[in-house]
C-alpha cells in the first residue's frame, strides 16, 4: 500500500509538471489532435504520443532530449543536468531558451505522420534511456519514485517495440534496461550496503530478466542494423554471462566498447573502454586512456573519479589515490556510494601507513 501511494503520487506530481510545461509550449488541447487520414497512427499510449511529439524537427536537435524528460516525464533541470553533463543553471537556461523559443516561432505541434516517426525515434530512445538512467542510479534500496521511473522506462519501451516493431533500435534498449534491471537486487546488502558489479552475488540476479533481454537482443541483431543501444545492451550481455561463466571476458567486453565509441563518442562509452582496458591489461593502460579524456568534461563526473581512484590504487599511487577517492566522494548523493569509496580510501590509507 506504501509503495503503491508512493507511485500514485510521484504520477500525479509528473502529471501537474506536464500539464504545466505543455501549456508553456502551446500544446493546449493535445488529447484532442487527430492525425490526418494519410499516414494514420495509433498510438498505445499517450506519454509515448507526446514525446514523438515534442520530437519536432524544429526544434534544436541539442534540446529534444531534454526538452522531452522535463514536458513529458516531469524531470527537472538538476536531474536533466546530471543526465548531460552540465551544470543545473546551465540545463535550466537552455531550456528557458528553447521554450522562449518554441513560443516566439509558433510551432505547430501536431501528430508526426507513419513516415515520420523513423527520424523521431532516436530521440524518444534516448529520453526513455535517460529516464531509465535517473531512476537506476536514484537507487538506495528503497521502493521508491526513483524505482517507479525506471519501470515507467522499461514500459515505454515495449510501447516503442510495439507501436515500430521493425526498430531494431527499440528493441536493443529495452534488452539493455532488462539486463540492468536483472542486477537491482544484488547492488544492495540487507543493510543498504552498495556492492559494485564485480562483487555481486549473481545468485540474485533475474535469469527470467536476463533471458528475456537475451531474446530482445537477438530479435534486434537479425534486422543487420547495429546502433547505440544493442552495442550497450550488448557490453551488458557480456557482463550477464558471469551468470554461467563465473568470469568477465574483459577483452570482448574492450571491443565492443570500441565500437560504441565509433558510433557514440560519449564520455561514458570512453570510460567504460577504459576501464575494460585496464582490466584486461592492466591499470597503467587504463589510466593512459583516462588521462586522454578532456578534463572540462570529466571535472565533475563522479564515475570517472571513482575508477581513476580504483586504478591508482591498483598501480600502487595512494596518495592520489586518495586525492580521486575524496574528489568522488564529494561528487555522489548516495550515503551508500559514500560508504564504500570511504572503505576503500581508507584501504590506500592503511598501505600508506
Amino acid at each position: 500500500m506504501v509503495t503503491a501511494r508512493r507511485r500514485l503520487i510521484d504520477g500525479a506530481r509528473r502529471g501537474q509538471t506536464q500539464a504545466k510545461h505543455l501549456k508553456t509550449l502551446a500544446v493546449e488541447g493535445w488529447e484532442r489532435l487527430e492525425i490526418a487520414a494519410e499516414g494514420e497512427m495509433a498510438f498505445p499510449d499517450e506519454r509515448l504520443k507526446l514525446l514523438f511529439i515534442c520530437a519536432h524537427p524544429a526544434i534544436d536537435v541539442r534540446i529534444r532530449t531534454p526538452l522531452m524528460l522535463q514536458t513529458i516525464l516531469g524531470l527537472n533541470a538538476t536531474q536533466i543536468a546530471s543526465a548531460f553533463l552540465v551544470a543545473p543553471k546551465t540545463m535550466g537556461q537552455r531550456l528557458g531558451r528553447a521554450k522562449a523559443k518554441i513560443r516566439d516561432a509558433g510551432i505547430p505541434f501536431t501528430l508526426p505522420r507513419a513516415r515520420e516517426l523513423p527520424s523521431r525515434l532516436g530521440f524518444v530512445l534516448a529520453a526513455i534511456y535517460a529516464a531509465y538512467t535517473n531512476g537506476w542510479e536514484g537507487v538506495t534500496g528503497s521502493d521508491g519514485p526513483n524505482q517507479g521511473l525506471a519501470t515507467e522506462a522499461i514500459w515505454l519501451a515495449r510501447l516503442c517495440i510495439q507501436l515500430m516493431p521493425k526498430e531494431p533500435e527499440a528493441r536493443g534498449l529495452l534488452a539493455l534496461m532488462l539486463y540492468c534491471e536483472s542486477r537491482r537486487q544484488a547492488r544492495r546488502t540487507l543493510t543498504g550496503q552498495y556492492v559494485p558489479l564485480s562483487e555481486q552475488n549473481t545468485a540474485l540476479w533475474s535469469r527470467p530478466m536476463i533471458e528475456e533481454a537475451e531474446q530482445a537482443l537477438r530479435q534486434a541483431a537479425t534486422h543487420q542494423q547495429m546502433g547505440r543501444f544493442q552495442l550497450e545492451a550488448a557490453i551488458q550481455s557480456v557482463h550477464a554471462q558471469r551468470v554461467v561463466t563465473e568470469h568477465t571476458d574483459w577483452d570482448s567486453l574492450a571491443q565492443l566498447y570500441a565500437g560504441l565509441i565509433q558510433l557514440s563518442p560519449t564520455v561514458g562509452a570512453r570510460l567504460g573502454y577504459a576501464a575494460a582496458i585496464a582490466s584486461a591489461q592492466g591499470p597503467e593502460q587504463g589510466l593512459r586512456l583516462l588521462a586522454d579524456l578532456p578534463a572540462d568534461t570529466v571535472i565533475n563526473y563522479q564515475p570517472y573519479w571513482a575508477l581513476k581512484a580504483h586504478l591508482l590504487q591498483q598501480w600502487g599511487d595512494q596518495s592520489l589515490a586518495q586525492q580521486a577517492y575524496a574528489r568522488a566522494m564529494g561528487l555522489t548523493e548516495d550515503p551508500a556510494v559514500r560508504e564504500f569509496l570511504m572503505q576503500r580510501s581508507r584501504q590506500s590509507s592503511n598501505i600508506l601507513d
